[in-house]
């Protein structure tokens, strides 16, 4: 924490120390991790980045832990050019941002938790939790595990079964909540409240969030110290979208990257999209709604960082698309047959945005664009069961097989 000076309030500005607080005590604002970045000048460097082991800990300095204590193989997954996918999509040069291979639970918030848990335990937090919609909680049980932490996950009592085991394996106690996701989060800052435990993305939210910038500073690297023009990032409770902007700031204000910033796009799913109605509505805050759609990684209705998602969107010149559920079904299909990537329907819906932005004429086509995926497709696989070609059964012989592809496919083959 050599560069950490405190938390400071992200609507009034008042200053707080780096302790267990997630809310402003004068205005009831969200806290953020304030850095000294003078003094990281010179010290943070292209070069002692890329001399590191790849994982998110190659940016130390810019997170807020005095010592990694988990998570040491999460994060710096793969930026994929997706040249068959921009084929399709008729584009020049598109990247996948593929968290769907994330270590250890294949989900972009083993990045968040990996900073979330280190902090906990230097924080002196003897239970370790969360409120989630799935990928959380399988983060948080591992995480909790790997650090011997008693670990408590709450979810809503309609999560994906395999989403409900990813977790159980790990050993944890889980809560299924007679509500949805903004019930859940509810009942955990109670339980925050009332016993001290650590729950990742509420009282220790200011540190969690911070985990997202590597995904940001990640894409910048991997494009040789540049930024795309374009990033289209799902919006959920919106910690991802504001700190991947903020980790291109801070490269920036480093002096790590001299290109302008990309303008970036807000992807939800239209049975819950409430970031995308207050962009079009003009409002400062998002409504809440009450969510309704196959994308429960992104079922919030009642977005903790919606506020900085429009901040961010719109102060990149940005735009929110909300898309169908259809349309998100159809996109995972597509990238899992045009790049062999299979992710689950959150990543399903930022290309489904990613699409509809290009045909409204809203992205160039000639100019770069990354796609951030943070979810794999082995997690929700029920809903993909109905779109897959059916197993066929066969003989033993050639003929066998033949007498089901045809003379045609068999000429073809040959």
């Amino acid at each position: 924490m050599n560069f950490v000076t405190g938390l400071e309030c992200h609507l009034c500005g008042k200053k707080y120390p780096a302790e267990l607080l997630w809310v402003c005590g004068e205005c009831l604002g969200p806290l953020r991790v304030v850095y000294d970045y003078a003094s990281m000048r010179g010290v943070v460097t292209r070069k002692a980045i890329e001399a590191r082991s790849p994982s998110l800990w190659r940016y130390q300095e810019l997170l807020p832990v005095e010592e990694p204590k988990t998570g040491f193989h999460s994060g710096f997954t793969p930026l994929i050019r997706a040249d068959r996918l921009a084929k399709e999509l008729g584009v020049s040069e598109l990247y996948i941002k593929d968290d769907s291979v994330n270590h250890p639970t294949f989900s972009y918030k083993d990045r968040v938790v990996s900073v979330a848990a280190t902090r906990a335990v230097e924080l002196g937090c003897e239970v370790f939790g969360c409120a989630s919609t799935g990928n959380l909680a399988n983060s948080v049980a591992a995480h909790a595990a790997r650090l011997g932490l008693t670990c408590m996950v709450f979810i809503p009592d309609d999560l994906e079964p395999a989403k409900v085991l990813g977790s159980a394996i790990y050993g944890p106690r889980i809560f299924a909540v007679d509500g949805n996701y903004d019930d859940v989060n509810r009942l955990c800052t109670q339980l925050a409240d009332r016993y001290g435990w650590g729950f990742a993305n509420i009282n220790l939210r200011s540190y969690y969030a911070e985990g997202a910038k590597t995904m940001g500073f990640e894409v910048a690297e991997q494009l040789g110290w540049h930024f795309p023009k374009h990033l289209v990032s799902p919006v959920a409770g919106g910690t991802l979208l504001p700190r991947v902007l903020r980790g291109f700031e801070e490269f920036v204000d480093l002096g790590l990257v001299s290109d302008p910033l990309p303008k970036i796009y807000a992807a939800q799913p239209a049975g819950s999209a409430p970031v995308v109605h207050a962009l079009e509505e003009g409002l400062d805050f998002p409504d809440p709604v009450r969510p309704s759609t196959i994308a429960k990684s992104l079922a919030i209705g009642n977005p903790a960082d919606g506020f900085q998602v429009l901040a961010s969107v719109r102060q990149t010149g940005g735009s929110g698309v909300a898309v169908s559920d259809e349309e998100i079904l159809d996109s995972i299909d597509l990238l899992a047959r045009t790049e062999g990537i299979w992710t689950e329907p959150a990543g399903g819906t930022t290309l489904a945005a990613t699409r509809r932005l290009l045909a409204d004429g809203v992205i160039p086509p000639d100019e770069s664009i990354v796609v951030l995926i943070t979810g794999n497709g082995y997690k929700t696989s029920e809903i993909m069961r109905d779109r897959v070609l059916e197993t066929v059964k066969v003989g033993r012989s050639v003929r066998d097989v033949e007498a089901v592809i045809g003379d045609d496919m068999a000429t073809v083959s040959s």
